[in-house]
């Protein structure tokens, strides 16, 4: 499946949540992943993300699609992660 994550989580948490996102998925923009992911991935990374949210503060969305082909991303401005300059 292919979804895009976004979190707001507290600034002492933040610096954790970044790095297990970018585990798992592409980041985009701050706080913004996409990308391919298998559902049981997805539970590994919600289990890793469950310890280091506090439920009452922060919180994760996840938006769902089979396949990215059914999302059209339009980019107004410099894309913030731009994988064009790594390859």
């Amino acid at each position: 499946m292919y979804l895009i994550l976004v979190y707001d989580i507290g600034q002492k948490r933040v610096g954790k949540m970044l790095k297990l996102c970018r585990q798992y998925l592409h980041w985009i923009q701050n706080s913004v992943f996409e990308g391919e992911i298998t559902s049981v991935k997805l539970k590994e990374l919600l289990a890793e993300a469950d310890k280091i949210m506090d439920k009452e503060q922060d919180s994760l969305i996840i938006f769902k699609s089979r396949n990215e082909k059914w999302l059209e991303k339009e980019v107004v401005g410099k894309e913030k992660n731009d994988l064009d300059t790594f390859l």
